[in-house]
């Protein structure tokens, strides 16, 4: 038996022991502080028991009141159902804002599109216009200039007429030069008016107006190749006559009884 249930038993039996210590406090006999130094090991290797864990107490329904979990559950189906029926409504509403941004872009688009054309439209014309006032303005001017030669022309004949009959040969020299610069004149404007080819692109499109392009510029080419060839040969004749004329000169110089030579003009 153990200190403590000795003193249990002691204390219930009303038996007060008659050992004490000074101060009248109880003193433990011999074989009792014995037994309990063979005791106080066991206590200290006793493993300490563990915290204990208090017990999960459900929550308690108020009585008198009862939740309806159906009813729960249909709120929360109709929160859900109105959260996205609203979700709903702002997506096909901001699509129908940007199917309506499209439509406006589109018309912008197909407006501005007009108007370029438009603009396009009234610059050929403005341009068209140019054109038939200078072609309108040179011709003009080539009557006129036409009408003051002709008048130039008869008062030169008056004069000359008036002059005396010794000046009929230069009348007659004045006209055949005049007849000749009209005549080179209007086989310039021949040539120039068969040269010259309309330039018809209103109605044509891009691949057509690309192929036009590349004709009138291989046409060019051709032009000045013809050019360039015409000026050689020119070069060539002025150099030939440069040196027919020397050589005249050079013999008529040197020609034994013989005076200056006289030529009746130069070559250029």
């Amino acid at each position: 038996m153990t200190l403590r249930n000795k003193a249990s038993l002691s204390a219930g039996s009303g038996c007060v022991s008659p050992i004490r210590g000074l101060g009248g406090s109880p003193r433990m006999s011999d074989t009792e502080e014995q037994e309990y130094e063979e005791e106080q090991p066991e206590e200290e290797e006793r493993p300490k028991p563990s915290r204990p864990v208090p017990p999960l107490i459900p929550p308690k329904i108020p009585e008198g009141e009862r939740v309806d979990f159906d009813d729960i559950h249909r709120k929360r189906m109709e929160k859900d159902l109105l959260e996205l029926q609203t979700l709903i409504d702002v997506h096909f509403e901001q699509r129908k804002k940007e199917e309506e941004e499209l439509i406006a872009l589109k018309d912008r688009i197909e407006r501005r599109r007009a108007e370029r054309a438009e603009q396009q439209r009234f610059r050929t014309e403005k341009e068209r216009e140019r054109q038939a006032k200078l072609a309108e303005e040179k011709m003009r001017k080539e009557e006129e200039e036409a009408k003051k030669r002709a008048e130039d022309d008869a008062k030169k004949k008056k004069v000359l007429s008036n002059m005396g009959a010794h000046f009929g040969g230069y009348l007659v020299k004045a006209e055949q030069k005049r007849g000749k610069r009209q005549t080179g004149r209007e086989m310039k404007v021949r040539i120039l008016s068969e040269r010259k080819k309309p330039l018809n692109i209103d109605h044509l499109g891009e691949d057509q107006l690309r192929d036009k392009a590349q004709e009138l510029s291989d046409w060019i080419h051709q032009l000045e190749s013809e050019k360039f060839d015409l000026m050689e040969k020119l070069k060539q004749q002025k150099y030939e006559i440069n040196v027919l004329y020397n050589r005249i000169s050079h013999a008529q110089k040197f020609r034994k009884g013989a005076g200056k030579g006289r030529l009746g003009g130069r070559w250029k």
